[in-house]
Order: C-alpha cells, then structure tokens, then sequence
C-alpha cells in the first residue's frame, strides 16, 4: 500500500483586490519579480500558460551561480479567480485558492511534500515565496 504524502499549507492576506492578485501570479514578467524564497535567489526564466492542460516552468538560480534548477508543472484545473491545481513534474499535487473580502485577497496554498527535504523546511520555503508575492503585489 503506497503511503500518502504529507501534506503541507501556507497562507497569506494581500492588500490588494483579486484582479490584481491574479494578474501578478500568472503574468511571467511579474513571477520573474517575485518567485524567490531569500533574496541571494531569482527567477531568471518563466514560462506559464495558466489554462487546464496548460504547462509552466520556472528557472530559479542562487545569484552567485552556485545553483540552479527548473520548476515545471502541469495545470489540471483552473477556475479564473478562485482556484488552481497543478502536477509537478514529480507527480506532486499542488491546490491554490484564492478568495478576496473587503479588498483583502486571502491564498491558501496546499502542497504534497517532497522527501528529500525535511517538511519545516519545505513550508518555510513555501511561506517565505509566498511572503515575497505578498510584498510585490503590495508595493507595485
């Protein structure tokens, strides 16, 4: 019997109205901006067709060089504005949702750990990722 995966939340409240929220999440320009857990790392590459069936792939990079890799992942479902799930290339699941109050936009981001990675370690990375949406969508 195979052994479900750990599954892993991170959350955060932004300051901004859906729309923008969204926009900033999908557009590659923008992921390219934000998509770093620590300020030593960036996203030189992003490619996102953020439709069901849809593929996407990130290049992060230390910015000293020392490392390197690709984040690629399938969409399975996206429901405009509210909600979206992805396989990566591993085969984890990741679930999205998004929901705005009062011009509050709330995501919910629900991922299956790896085992490589302690999972402390993996929703640090996660929440500091998120973190750094939340300050992007707010200061821009």
């Amino acid at each position: 019997m195979a052994v479900k995966p750990q599954r892993i939340t991170v959350a955060a409240e932004i300051n901004a109205p859906l729309k923008k929220v969204w926009n900033a999440w999908s557009n590659p320009e923008a992921i390219k901006q934000w998509n770093q857990a620590s300020a030593d790392w960036h996203t030189t590459e992003a490619e996102n067709d953020l439709s069901e069936g849809g593929q996407f792939r990130f290049h992060m990079a230390a910015k000293d060089g020392s490392a390197g890799f690709d984040l690629k992942g399938t969409y399975v479902a996206v429901d405009e504005l509210e909600y979206i799930e992805y396989e990566l290339e591993d085969g984890r699941q990741v679930g999205i949702s998004f929901n705005e109050e009062d011009g509050i936009t709330s995501i919910t981001e629900t991922f299956e750990a790896e085992n490589q990675n302690p999972a402390s370690l993996q929703q640090q990375g996660w929440q500091s990722i998120l973190n750094s949406f939340k300050q992007f969508v707010e200061s821009n």
